[in-house]
């Protein structure tokens, strides 16, 4: 398996309206070959830190969802979000191999 961490930060007095529009997402990329699982996580201490994480059966999965036209319909509706706050926010990204479960 492999799984992608996406993490950003985003003011505390927003992240609920952030939350929301995950709640709501397109839900595109759980059309994709090989996607296994989506989570949102937010931060116990820090309500602004969450991180979004995506599991797919093999990179190369992942690979061809992050090359796809749907990946980019996504982003790019993110980089139109009217709050140029949440707009401009740039993700750390984190790529790892399952090794254990």
């Amino acid at each position: 398996m492999y799984t992608i961490f996406s993490t950003f930060f985003v003011p505390d007095h927003k992240a609920d309206e952030v939350i929301q529009i995950y709640q709501q997402r397109s839900r595109l990329v759980d059309q994709a070959a090989g996607f296994i699982d989506f989570l949102l996580l937010q931060n116990d201490r820090h309500p602004g830190e969450l991180t979004v994480q995506l599991l797919f059966e093999t990179k190369e999965d992942y690979l061809n969802w992050a090359r796809s036209k749907e990946f980019k319909q996504i982003h790019d509706l993110e980089k139109k979000y009217p709050d140029q706050e949440l707009a401009s926010i740039i993700p750390k990204v984190s790529k790892y191999k399952v090794v254990a479960t």
